[in-house]
Protein backbone atom coordinates (compact mmCIF):
# COMPACT_ATOMS: atom_id res chain seq x y z
CA UNK A 1 0.00 0.00 0.00
CA UNK A 2 0.90 3.36 -0.73
CA UNK A 3 -0.61 6.03 1.08
CA UNK A 4 0.75 9.82 0.83
CA UNK A 5 0.48 12.79 3.11
CA UNK A 6 -0.82 16.02 2.32
CA UNK A 7 -1.80 19.17 3.68
CA UNK A 8 -0.39 22.75 4.74
CA UNK A 9 3.15 23.58 5.74
CA UNK A 10 3.55 22.95 9.79
CA UNK A 11 -0.01 20.96 9.93
CA UNK A 12 1.67 17.43 10.72
CA UNK A 13 3.00 15.70 7.92
CA UNK A 14 5.78 14.16 8.93
CA UNK A 15 4.01 13.55 12.88
CA UNK A 16 1.44 11.57 10.92
CA UNK A 17 3.69 10.11 8.47
CA UNK A 18 5.90 8.37 11.28
CA UNK A 19 3.01 6.90 13.23
CA UNK A 20 1.27 5.65 10.65
CA UNK A 21 4.39 3.90 9.05
CA UNK A 22 4.91 2.12 12.44
CA UNK A 23 1.60 1.28 12.96
CA UNK A 24 0.77 -0.27 9.24
CA UNK A 25 4.16 -1.48 9.06
CA UNK A 26 4.90 0.54 6.09
CA UNK A 27 8.40 1.83 5.01
CA UNK A 28 8.61 5.73 5.19
CA UNK A 29 10.25 8.74 2.85
CA UNK A 30 10.43 11.78 4.86
CA UNK A 31 10.57 15.07 3.04
CA UNK A 32 14.31 16.38 4.10
CA UNK A 33 14.66 20.27 4.59
CA UNK A 34 17.45 19.74 6.57
CA UNK A 35 19.83 19.50 4.08
CA UNK A 36 18.09 21.92 1.43
CA UNK A 37 20.22 24.88 1.09
CA UNK A 38 17.58 26.42 -1.40
CA UNK A 39 14.92 26.88 1.33
CA UNK A 40 16.40 28.85 4.01
CA UNK A 41 17.43 31.17 1.35
CA UNK A 42 13.61 31.03 0.10
CA UNK A 43 12.41 32.26 2.92
CA UNK A 44 15.02 34.78 4.48
CA UNK A 45 16.03 36.41 1.33
CA UNK A 46 14.66 40.06 0.64
CA UNK A 47 12.71 40.72 -2.58
CA UNK A 48 15.44 42.02 -4.55
CA UNK A 49 17.91 38.90 -3.78
CA UNK A 50 14.58 36.57 -4.95
CA UNK A 51 14.36 38.40 -7.89
CA UNK A 52 18.10 38.07 -9.11
CA UNK A 53 18.73 34.79 -7.66
CA UNK A 54 16.02 33.01 -8.46
CA UNK A 55 15.45 31.15 -5.31
CA UNK A 56 11.64 30.46 -5.52
CA UNK A 57 11.80 28.71 -9.54
CA UNK A 58 15.27 26.87 -7.61
CA UNK A 59 13.03 25.88 -4.74
CA UNK A 60 10.33 24.01 -6.80
CA UNK A 61 12.72 22.68 -9.31
CA UNK A 62 14.53 21.30 -6.27
CA UNK A 63 11.38 19.82 -3.96
CA UNK A 64 9.94 18.90 -7.88
CA UNK A 65 12.94 16.35 -8.12
CA UNK A 66 13.00 14.98 -4.70
CA UNK A 67 9.45 14.16 -4.53
CA UNK A 68 9.41 12.60 -8.09
CA UNK A 69 12.38 10.23 -6.84
CA UNK A 70 10.08 9.61 -3.59
CA UNK A 71 6.96 8.86 -5.30
CA UNK A 72 8.76 6.75 -8.44
CA UNK A 73 10.41 4.54 -5.55
CA UNK A 74 7.29 4.24 -3.72
CA UNK A 75 5.18 2.99 -6.94
CA UNK A 76 7.85 0.71 -7.99
CA UNK A 77 8.11 -1.12 -4.24
CA UNK A 78 4.48 -1.10 -4.08
CA UNK A 79 4.58 -0.17 0.15
CA UNK A 80 5.62 3.20 1.26
CA UNK A 81 4.14 5.97 3.37
CA UNK A 82 5.36 9.71 1.99
CA UNK A 83 5.04 13.06 4.07
CA UNK A 84 4.24 15.44 0.80
CA UNK A 85 4.37 14.31 -2.47
CA UNK A 86 4.79 15.24 -5.92
CA UNK A 87 0.90 15.50 -6.99
CA UNK A 88 0.76 18.75 -4.56
CA UNK A 89 3.72 20.48 -5.73
CA UNK A 90 2.09 21.89 -8.64
CA UNK A 91 -0.10 23.96 -6.07
CA UNK A 92 3.14 25.71 -4.46
CA UNK A 93 4.35 26.44 -7.79
CA UNK A 94 1.23 27.95 -9.10
CA UNK A 95 0.95 29.97 -5.88
CA UNK A 96 4.40 31.12 -6.49
CA UNK A 97 3.85 32.31 -10.14
CA UNK A 98 0.55 34.07 -9.04
CA UNK A 99 2.55 35.89 -6.98
CA UNK A 100 5.33 36.59 -9.27
CA UNK A 101 7.92 35.08 -7.79
CA UNK A 102 7.70 32.54 -10.66
CA UNK A 103 8.22 33.93 -14.08
CA UNK A 104 5.73 32.49 -16.94
CA UNK A 105 9.07 30.80 -18.94
CA UNK A 106 9.90 29.53 -15.49
CA UNK A 107 6.15 28.17 -14.92
CA UNK A 108 6.24 26.79 -18.40
CA UNK A 109 9.44 24.94 -17.95
CA UNK A 110 8.69 23.79 -14.66
CA UNK A 111 5.10 22.62 -16.12
CA UNK A 112 6.98 20.18 -18.78
CA UNK A 113 9.22 18.50 -15.86
CA UNK A 114 5.90 18.06 -14.09
CA UNK A 115 4.23 16.15 -17.41
CA UNK A 116 7.19 13.96 -18.32
CA UNK A 117 7.80 12.89 -14.16
CA UNK A 118 3.97 12.14 -14.28
CA UNK A 119 4.01 10.36 -17.96
CA UNK A 120 6.92 8.15 -16.03
CA UNK A 121 4.89 7.43 -13.31
CA UNK A 122 1.88 6.41 -15.26
CA UNK A 123 3.99 3.78 -17.27
CA UNK A 124 4.79 1.75 -13.77
CA UNK A 125 2.95 -1.08 -13.00
CA UNK A 126 0.97 0.70 -9.98
CA UNK A 127 0.87 4.00 -11.52
CA UNK A 128 -0.66 5.92 -7.96
CA UNK A 129 -1.02 5.73 -4.28
CA UNK A 130 -3.34 4.18 -2.75
CA UNK A 131 -4.34 6.96 -0.94
CA UNK A 132 -3.80 10.51 0.40
CA UNK A 133 -4.40 11.75 3.89
CA UNK A 134 -4.99 15.18 3.97
CA UNK A 135 -4.27 17.28 7.11
CA UNK A 136 -6.81 20.24 7.03
CA UNK A 137 -6.53 23.35 10.16
CA UNK A 138 -7.16 26.89 10.93
CA UNK A 139 -4.76 29.42 10.00
CA UNK A 140 -4.25 29.91 13.87
CA UNK A 141 -3.39 26.08 14.12
CA UNK A 142 -1.20 26.59 11.36
CA UNK A 143 0.66 29.55 12.70
CA UNK A 144 1.00 27.74 15.99
CA UNK A 145 2.33 24.78 14.71
CA UNK A 146 5.05 26.44 12.51
CA UNK A 147 6.16 28.49 15.16
CA UNK A 148 6.13 25.72 17.71
CA UNK A 149 8.41 23.70 15.66
CA UNK A 150 10.87 26.64 15.49
CA UNK A 151 12.66 26.32 12.22
CA UNK A 152 14.50 29.81 12.33
CA UNK A 153 14.01 30.18 8.79
CA UNK A 154 10.28 29.84 8.43
CA UNK A 155 9.82 32.65 11.43
CA UNK A 156 8.94 36.18 10.82
CA UNK A 157 6.19 38.82 10.89
CA UNK A 158 6.86 39.14 7.20
CA UNK A 159 6.13 35.50 6.54
CA UNK A 160 2.68 35.59 7.63
CA UNK A 161 1.35 36.60 4.52
CA UNK A 162 2.84 34.48 2.51
CA UNK A 163 1.72 31.32 4.44
CA UNK A 164 -1.62 32.97 4.13
CA UNK A 165 -2.00 33.10 0.81
CA UNK A 166 -1.14 29.49 0.84
CA UNK A 167 -2.92 28.12 3.26
CA UNK A 168 -6.44 30.67 1.99
CA UNK A 169 -7.09 28.11 -1.37
CA UNK A 170 -5.09 25.54 -0.77
CA UNK A 171 -8.41 22.81 0.75
CA UNK A 172 -10.15 23.90 -2.57
CA UNK A 173 -7.47 23.24 -4.60
CA UNK A 174 -7.39 19.66 -3.47
CA UNK A 175 -10.73 18.63 -3.52
CA UNK A 176 -10.87 20.07 -7.03
CA UNK A 177 -7.51 19.19 -8.26
CA UNK A 178 -6.03 16.16 -6.75
CA UNK A 179 -7.60 12.87 -9.06
CA UNK A 180 -4.86 10.46 -8.52
CA UNK A 181 -6.18 8.51 -5.65
CA UNK A 182 -9.27 8.70 -2.53
CA UNK A 183 -8.84 11.17 -0.47
CA UNK A 184 -8.90 11.34 3.55
CA UNK A 185 -9.89 14.47 5.17
CA UNK A 186 -8.62 14.45 8.49
CA UNK A 187 -9.29 18.11 10.16
CA UNK A 188 -6.55 18.33 12.95
CA UNK A 189 -8.22 21.08 14.63
CA UNK A 190 -10.89 18.29 15.50
CA UNK A 191 -8.77 15.25 15.15
CA UNK A 192 -5.62 14.53 17.38
CA UNK A 193 -4.08 10.68 16.16
CA UNK A 194 -1.15 11.93 18.09
CA UNK A 195 -2.49 12.22 21.55
CA UNK A 196 -6.27 10.00 21.45
CA UNK A 197 -5.52 6.30 20.01
CA UNK A 198 -9.50 5.41 19.44
CA UNK A 199 -8.64 9.01 16.61
CA UNK A 200 -5.84 7.10 15.25
CA UNK A 201 -7.50 3.55 14.99
CA UNK A 202 -10.50 5.47 13.51
CA UNK A 203 -8.36 6.86 10.60
CA UNK A 204 -6.15 3.20 10.31
CA UNK A 205 -9.51 1.86 9.61
CA UNK A 206 -10.76 4.40 7.08
CA UNK A 207 -7.28 3.73 5.49
CA UNK A 208 -7.36 -0.08 5.51
CA UNK A 209 -10.83 0.55 3.44
CA UNK A 210 -9.00 2.04 0.53
CA UNK A 211 -6.25 -1.31 0.49
CA UNK A 212 -6.44 -2.00 -3.75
Amino acid sequence: MVIVIGGMIGLGKTTTAGILAKRLHLPVYFESVEGNTVLPLFYKASPEEKERNRYPFLLQMSFLSSRFDAIRKALSDGEAILDRSIYEDYYFAKRNHDLGNISDLEMDVYGKFLHQMLDVLNALPKKAPDVMVYLKGSFETVLRRIQERGRSFELGDELVSYYRFLWQDYDEWVRSSYKASPLIVVDVDQVDIVNNASDLDLLVEEIERQRK
